[in-house]
């Protein structure tokens, strides 16, 4: 659907529809609003999980600054390295692996890696890149993102005396190699 389609689907929605979704948008649930919509539109008119994303993604936009964000992660070493140490079990490297969605586009996740599994330590978008740099700009022809998380995670890492892995700094890939146990 593009978006006059979408803009015509949710126009059509009962309003206690729109209110319910809407209502999980104001809270920054973007997967109970996403959910609303397929079990409601599926069916009938085709609205499956990534149409109901951006028609979502649409209501984030018009709600804008009346959202209740969910707060952002700390990325300062300190806590990140308490984080860490709350996984239970050693750490064994640090990874630093792209995701994307439509509401924040491309995004690092940094994750502790340990013996049994991976755990997330944060997550670094737009804002959050931008805070930690002071810029959202590239630097060195780099995703300003990329460049944020390779330093929180290198520095985190050195931290934890463990290895630091992140396959593409340069380019966002959510298909890049893995950091594999030795």
């Amino acid at each position: 659907m593009r978006g006059p389609e979408r803009q015509a689907f949710w126009t059509a929605l009962p309003e206690g529809i729109r209110r319910q979704v809407d209502g999980y948008v104001l809270q920054d649930n973007h997967l109970a609003a996403v959910h609303v919509l397929v079990d409601v539109g599926l069916h009938r008119f085709g609205v499956g999980i990534g149409t109901a994303k951006f028609i979502v993604g649409d209501r984030y936009r018009a709600l804008g600054d009346r959202i209740a964000r969910t707060p952002d992660t700390p990325v300062d070493p300190e806590s990140l390295y308490w984080r860490a140490a709350g996984t239970g079990e050693q750490v064994l490297a640090v990874e630093a692996v792209w995701d994307g969605d439509t509401e924040r586009d491309w995004f690092v996740l940094l994750l502790a890696v340990g013996e049994s599994g991976e755990h997330p330590l944060a997550v670094l978008d737009r804002h959050t890149a931008a805070r930690h740099l002071g810029s959202d700009d590239r630097v060195d022809g780099r995703p300003h993102t990329a460049v944020a998380a390779d330093r929180i995670g290198r520095e985190l890492a050195a931290a934890l005396g463990v290895p630091f892995h992140f396959a593409s700094p340069d380019v966002p890939d959510d298909g890049a190699p893995r950091w594999r146990r030795p």
